[in-house]
């Protein structure tokens, strides 16, 4: 049976994931990449999206990521994001409103939005979004 690894996830104000697991799945920036146990050493940046991991006893997690950084090491994963949630912390009502008011900003013809700000915005809630649908 394959060793299991530490995978650690926090953000500024707080550790969201410290625990053991099978495998880890997360969006880096240049593509999905998943780690195992023994991993080579390397580090990347996070695009925001959806982080999976298997428990220790095989159960597939979710957490929502959004931009940071990810260090795999043959026997840890470190992420470092601007924000995370795991999926059952997600507030659907909260996210759906957050990707309204995003959408209106961005159809707004107030030359003081900051479409980029709005964009982001809109995707950090749809990727919520999308992550609370999984099965």
């Amino acid at each position: 049976m394959a060793e299991n690894i530490r995978l650690e996830v926090v953000t500024p104000e707080k550790s969201v994931v410290s625990e053991n697991a099978q495998i880890v799945m997360a969006p880096g920036s240049l593509g999905e990449f998943g780690v195992l146990s023994g991993h080579t050493p390397f580090l990347t940046t996070l695009k925001t999206g959806s982080l999976k991991y298997q428990d220790e006893s095989g159960r597939e997690r979710f957490v929502f990521v959004s931009s940071g950084f990810a260090e795999a090491l043959p026997d840890r994963v470190t992420v470092l994001a601007e924000s995370a949630e795991r999926r059952k912390d997600i507030d659907p009502v909260r996210a759906q409103e957050a990707a309204d008011r995003a959408q209106k900003r961005l159809q707004s013809e107030d030359k003081d939005v900051d479409f980029i700000r709005a964009k982001a915005a809109l995707l950090r809630a749809v990727s919520r979004l999308q992550l609370i649908e999984t099965r």
